[in-house]
């Protein structure tokens, strides 16, 4: 039975306290030792009448002496030994909480202290909870990245640094050979350039240096000439490079006109990489409100579901030993720059895939209106 008041009772009597500020308290103590007063004293009055000369007068007037007196010495205790200590917490972590040189708010005695109190500690820690899980993110994000970089930069500077070795210990006297090898190492020194500038694009970017050059253009236009640009690799492939039914022809967009070409040119590579041979990319350009979707489809291998969530991370490939094996691997950083650049420009990229069926990357620009 203890048990059931314990867990029945307290839990109600706290919330009801829970809503009683410090003043409210006082003077709901100062009213019921009053009244205990009051009727102490008139019971006395009854049992033992002539210790009062004036009932009437005296008793109220020590009734009143004596809530008044509780009031005070309860308001005291209170404001020493409980609203000092809770202020001291509260400040704690209202610093914490906001930025250095914020105003201080005041924890007044005739507001419910305790529930402001509790709600910023628990707003507090509900913060610490979500940096905590991100810290913990970041760091796995950190290791990963940090062995992805290796990786990346080790493969070329071993293939220079092998085909080097080979010309300097052997001391090859066939030209054809030596230029072949020379060939081979100059490529790897392409890539790894690649690489640290792709690189830079992205470091420019977090560190809010990347500088978008502002102009209004028309993004079929552009489209049109990057489709154009990729139709070599698109023949390697035979892979056509066609526009979808109903794109828009005329919509003009407020961009940066280079990045986004790089955008489209990223995403179009990328579908004729994992492309079926003789398939089809297609660029579809679509009005929305105020902005305007453009996507970029393929028919190939499609990507499983689990793998979309961190296509857009630096270095992440669905299948690495599948992508060099056949020789597709690039930096590793192309879509991550295409994220990059997009978001630069206030906007969103997404993707869509099923296996077998294919794949779509979409972005959203800023849209001029006539």
């Amino acid at each position: 039975m203890k048990m059931f008041l314990k867990r029945r009772i307290v839990p109600s009597q706290l919330a009801i306290m829970k809503n009683v500020t410090p003043i409210q308290l006082s003077k709901g103590i100062a009213i019921i030792f009053g009244l205990i007063t009051f009727l102490g004293l008139s019971l006395f009055h009854l049992l033992f009448p002539r210790f009062f000369s004036e009932p009437l007068v005296q008793i109220p007037l020590l009734a009143l002496f004596n809530g008044f007196t509780s009031y005070w010495l309860f308001f005291t205790a209170i404001q020493h030994f409980i609203y000092r200590k809770i202020k001291i917490i509260y400040k704690q972590i209202y610093r914490m909480k906001r930025p250095e040189g914020a105003f201080l708010q005041r924890l007044d005695m005739e507001s419910n202290m305790l529930e402001e109190v509790e709600l910023e500690v628990k707003e507090w820690a509900s913060e610490k909870k979500k940096e905590i899980e991100q810290l913990k993110k970041m760091e796995t994000y950190r290791r990963e990245f940090l062995g992805n970089v290796s990786h990346e930069l080790k493969t070329p500077v071993y293939n220079i640094q092998g085909y080097l070795d080979t010309l300097i210990e052997t001391e090859l006297k066939d030209e054809k050979i030596n230029m072949k090898y020379l060939r081979k190492a100059n490529k790897n020194v392409d890539r790894l350039s690649r690489i640290i500038q792709d690189l830079e694009v992205i470091t420019k970017h977090e560190a809010g240096e990347l500088e978008l050059n502002w102009e209004t253009f028309r993004i079929y236009d552009l489209a049109k000439e990057s489709m154009e640009s990729m139709e070599i690799m698109a023949k390697q492939k035979n892979i056509k490079l066609k526009f979808k039914d109903g794109s828009d022809k005329t919509v003009m967009v407020n961009a940066d006109y280079a990045k986004i070409q790089q955008v489209i040119v990223n995403l179009i590579t990328n579908s004729i990489k994992y492309g079926r041979a003789g398939g089809t990319t297609w660029i579809g350009i679509y009005k929305m409100d105020k902005q305007v979707l453009t996507e970029v489809t393929d028919n190939g291998i499609g990507i499983e579901q689990q793998h979309l969530p961190r296509l857009f991370e630096r270095f992440y490939r669905v299948d690495p030993s599948r992508t060099r094996s056949k020789g597709k691997g690039g930096s590793g950083l192309g879509l991550a720059i295409v994220k990059h650049i997009i978001e630069a420009h206030k906007q969103y990229v997404h993707v869509r895939s099923k296996e077998d069926v294919g794949t779509t990357f979409g972005f959203t620009l800023a849209m001029v209106k006539d």
